[in-house]
């Protein structure tokens, strides 16, 4: 069983040293991906140090800011093309806990792609404001009534897929980005029938760095589910 958690990161040198060895301890098999955009902080120079004392951890350094969308795409290739059976969607700074990750493989023995969801038993997120929090509880609610989609936390990032999801999705009919990708990307699993299961995390609010979230992610999301009802419709998806 080979398993590879993809981090994205931009400027995330503060949390990157730290939570690298924390997730290859919940599992010898485990090896991790960072996908570098470039970081003006010398994100990638400090994972390139991390991997000469442990080949498990490998990055993907890219020439610019490009998307978290894109990151992960970067990642579902290498992963599919180095032979992994299940591949994870993890954030850098700590709002995902490692310690989760022995639940996800578990879980994931009788599923195809597993969410770590903050609504699937009431709210469950510390540390962001009021404003924030109802944006994103109701942008899921949101996305289950006009997709259908049936999942409490589609914008999840925090997820472990089974390398055959992503061999059946088609990793180049993927476009968007930010909480867009997120759904998208269950969406699809979902219409090719795919079982997906969540299981209850606590998302707590990053440790250090600065958010990534902007207008133009949610501006992205809101149209991006209408798309995929309407190619859901058309027999597209």
């Amino acid at each position: 069983m080979k398993i590879l958690v993809i981090i994205p990161t931009y400027n995330e040198k503060e949390n990157i040293s730290t939570i690298l060895p924390l997730v290859l301890k919940q599992d010898q098999e485990i090896e991790v991906l960072v996908v570098d955009d470039n970081s003006p902080d010398g994100t990638g120079g400090m994972v390139e140090e991390l991997n000469a004392s442990d080949p498990r951890i490998k990055l993907i350094s890219r020439a610019k800011k490009s998307g978290l969308g894109t990151a992960y795409i970067a990642g579902f290739d290498y992963a599919l093309r180095n032979g992994y059976d299940y591949i994870f969607e993890m954030d850098s700074d700590f709002s995902h806990d490692p310690n989760y990750i022995p639940d996800f493989l578990k879980a994931i023995k009788d599923s195809d792609l597993v969410l770590g969801s903050r609504y699937i038993k009431g709210v469950n997120v510390v540390n962001w404001p009021i404003t924030r929090l109802l944006l994103s509880y109701f942008a899921n609610v949101y996305a289950r009534w006009v997709t259908g989609l049936p999942v409490k936390d589609s914008t999840s990032g925090f997820k472990c897929f089974k390398r055959e999801v992503l061999e059946k999705i088609g990793l180049d009919n993927i476009h968007s980005n930010g909480y867009a990708f997120q759904i998208e990307m269950s969406f699809r699993a979902w219409r090719k029938g795919f079982k997906i299961k969540e299981i209850p995390i606590i998302f707590v609010d990053r440790r250090a760095g600065e958010s990534k979230m902007s207008k133009k992610i949610v501006r992205e999301a809101i149209w991006m589910v209408w798309k995929l009802r309407i190619l859901s419709i058309l027999g597209r998806v």
